[in-house]
């Protein structure tokens, strides 16, 4: 049976958004989901899905890391998403033939476990209790995509900073640690601003105190973030 490469369950503090899809799930059932698919593996940079394209398709992350992101008419990224080993991704598809919404790459080399609507099927034939939990974590996943849409729309770019911070912060030996090595360009693709804005203020806040930023761009949040920066 394929087994996902994952050093611990994350979770994020304060203001972290809702747990992905398999959160419903333990990690026998990701495991039984994942071995109805076949493996692929992907080398850093290589595209796995295309905004605009049709397929019906969803993706387990057995090893590695990609980033989910779209372009607007102006062909600039913005960077919805980073996941790593035990995520999922492109489960619409397993629901409807809409063209895919965004686009994903691998960030580094990156092994998947890939279901069609029929490996699916057969999951939920064998296995008829996956279907309610698999209902019940859309639902939290929708809800994660309106919280970070109205985050984008009615945050400033400080705020809309600080929550995408919160939510990839995970515990690690008593520390806050967002593990996920990310620029300051990465940084700015997700909560949509300039790079010399984002600079701007991560150097505001570790000069407060807030964070550091350790050996391989390892990002540890020290101490609750101010209101504002004023």
């Amino acid at each position: 049976m394929m087994s996902i490469n994952k050093s611990g369950d994350s979770s994020g503090g304060g203001k972290a958004p809702p747990p992905p899809l398999f959160s419903e799930l333990g990690r026998e059932e990701i495991n039984y989901i994942a071995g109805k698919g076949t493996i692929q593996v992907y080398q850093k940079g290589d595209v796995i899905i295309r905004e605009g394209e049709i397929s019906d398709h969803m993706y387990v992350i057995l090893y590695g890391r990609v980033r989910v992101f779209a372009n607007n008419e102006d062909d600039r990224k913005v960077v919805l998403n980073i996941q790593e080993a035990g995520e999922y991704f492109g489960e619409i598809a397993l629901i409807d033939e809409s063209p895919r919404s965004a686009s994903v790459e691998a960030l580094e080399y990156t092994a998947l476990s890939v279901i069609t609507r029929e490996n699916f099927e057969v999951c939920l034939a064998e296995r008829p209790d996956l279907a309610g939990s698999f209902l019940s974590a859309l639902t939290l996943r929708i809800r994660y995509l309106t919280h970070s849409v109205k985050s984008l729309a009615l945050q400033d770019v400080y705020h809309r900073l600080i929550y995408t911070l919160e939510k990839l912060a995970e515990e690690k030996d008593g520390r806050r640690v967002v593990k996920i090595p990310l620029t300051h360009r990465d940084i700015a693709q997700m909560v949509g601003s300039s790079r010399e804005m984002v600079t701007k203020l991560m150097r505001e806040l570790q000069k407060r105190g807030c964070l550091k930023v350790r050996t391989g761009r390892q990002i540890e949040l020290l101490k609750p973030f101010p209101d504002s920066l004023r």
